[in-house]
């Protein structure tokens, strides 16, 4: 799914960037050598990347 369409940015690539990088989604946009443009997307990609890093630091389950 596109999450940013002005930047063709998909749900993958934030998910994919987010482990890598630290900060808001501007940053994680700058990661993918990209810029917000209208904006519309930014508060869907905060939560996408806030997902992705606090699932990383969830222990895997073992039990």
């Amino acid at each position: 799914m596109y999450v940013c369409v002005c930047n063709a940015i998909r749900e993958s690539d934030l998910r994919r960037v987010a482990k890598r990088t630290d900060g808001s989604a501007e940053v994680a946009y700058a990661a993918l050598g990209k810029r917000p443009n209208c904006g519309s997307c930014l508060d869907d990609a905060e939560d996408i990347i806030r997902e992705e890093r606090q699932g990383a630091c969830q222990p895997a389950y073992s039990g």
